[in-house]
Order: structure tokens, then C-alpha cells, then sequence
């Protein structure tokens, strides 16, 4: 869905933590496109809290841009439970 929320992020990459915010954009009961200022590999591990104080884990799938400064990332949600399925607080339709 063409939705956006905001989003914490934090993990570890090359043994240093981070915590960062982000811009959560094309919100789907698999995960999300994330905005970052931040150079991540794909495939790091990061722990997601959306405003309501939910955590779930999820992965870094892909690059789908970087402009200016700015990487939009692909994440998927690492378990796919009850947590993650009303991570966003939206009911999705179903296939």
C-alpha cells in the first residue's frame, strides 16, 4: 500500500550498533521500502519499532535506490507471526 509511516531501526553492521529513524514507504504484510541516510549491506539483520512501540525483526533484501544521499532499502519481516502480521496496525486484503 502507498502508505508511509515512521520507523526506528537498529542492529549492527561491521561491529558497530546504530539506531537510526527512517521513512517506512509501500507498507505490505511482508515488510516495506525503508529510506536511509545509511549504507547498509543487503542481508544485514535490523531490529524495526513502529510508533506504537512494536518490535519486529527483519532483513535488508535489496537496494531500490539512492539519491542524493538518501537509500531506499527492501525489507522483509524475518518471522512472519502475530507480531509482524499487525505490525503496521492496517488490515491488508487477502490474494
Amino acid at each position: 500500500m502507498s502508505l508511509n509511516a515512521t520507523v526506528g531501526l537498529s542492529g549492527q553492521e561491521r561491529e558497530h550498533p546504530f539506531n537510526l529513524s527512517a521513512k517506512a514507504t509501500n507498507l505490505n504484510k511482508h515488510g516495506a521500502a525503508v529510506q536511509l541516510t545509511r549504507d547498509l549491506p543487503v542481508g544485514t539483520r535490523v531490529q524495526m519499532r513502529n510508533a506504537r512501540g512494536v518490535q519486529a525483526m527483519a532483513r535488508i533484501v535489496s537496494v531500490i535506490s539512492a539519491v542524493e544521499g538518501v537509500r531506499t532499502y527492501g525489507i522483509e519481516f524475518v518471522e512472519h507471526d502475530e507480531q509482524t502480521k499487525d505490525f503496521w496496525g492496517i488490515s491488508f486484503p487477502s490474494a
